[in-house]
């Protein structure tokens, strides 16, 4: 299935029908305008360790809604969280077992989903005061990177923050923060300017997630907290099943990007 022409113009009704019909790709700058989250499901019994640990650490996990068990729908989500996102990594043990664009024949009775907030959201806000967003640009899935910063833990989850990274322009460094950070319900703003060896970052070329991506010799490389972190845990911590987006490829959702903005 070939990309839309525009996928900034798509409501999420049109984008969740082409990845239910099987379409794979990374949604930064789809659906301008309307809210994208993260996606981890687990089962019911470990629900609450999923909730303290997005409750100890809400800048990774700032949570948007939370679902009924075996649920496959959100208030803020009226698609299908079992085949209405383009990507999906399912883990046993904390080991990925299978990457799929639906979920559905992995899906349990038992499940609870958590939608988690995602820096997509802001990114409209960034293009439209004239700070690049980098894999947007050049058409790639935004960087992501375990840190080496530890997640407080909470019953059995605990493991690394992980962050996406956006080059920025030094002189506009400020006008990035002073943006996202209006966002809180999305990450808000950056956790780290600079210097990737401060969070235990190697080489920005070699994500461990998504894409690497230019960064200019005017730039900055600037860190949020990413919603990929619970995936991280499950890896670090290996509970017995859990469903997640796969990393860039989220849930969009019928919220606005607007509903998350505090003046």
């Amino acid at each position: 299935m070939t990309l839309p022409p525009d996928p900034g113009a798509l409501t999420p009704g049109q984008a969740r029908a082409l990845f239910r019909g099987g379409l794979r790709t990374p949604t930064a700058g789809w659906c301008a305008g309307w809210a994208q989250a993260n996606l981890i499901a687990v089962p019911k019994d470990q629900a609450y360790d999923v909730l303290l640990f997005a409750q100890r650490n809400p800048k990774p996990c700032p949570v948007l809604d939370v679902t009924e068990p075996g649920e496959p729908t959100a208030r803020i989500f009226r698609g299908d969280l079992r085949t209405d996102l383009p990507g999906y990594v399912v883990y046993e043990n904390g080991v990925p077992v299978a990457e799929t664009a639906d979920a559905a024949e992995h899906w349990r009775p038992d499940l609870v989903a958590f939608l988690i907030g995602c820096s997509f959201t802001f990114e409209g806000a960034l293009r439209e005061a004239g700070v690049p967003v980098r894999h947007v640009d050049q058409g790639v899935n935004v960087p992501m990177y375990r840190t080496d910063r530890t997640c407080r833990r909470a019953g059995g989850l605990g493991g690394p923050l992980v962050v996406s990274m956006r080059p920025v322009p030094a002189d506009r460094v400020a006008d990035a923060v002073r943006i996202t950070a209006r966002y809180p319900a999305v990450h808000g703003a950056p956790v780290h300017v600079g210097d990737p060896g401060a969070l235990g970052i190697a080489d920005l070329d070699r994500p461990d997630f998504g894409d690497p991506v230019e960064v200019r010799v005017d730039e900055i490389p600037v860190f949020w907290a990413c919603g990929v972190t619970p995936q991280a845990a499950v890896m670090h911590s290996r509970p017995e099943f859990a469903i997640g987006h796969a990393p860039g490829h989220m849930a969009i959702t019928d919220a606005r990007d607007s509903a998350y903005l505090v003046p």
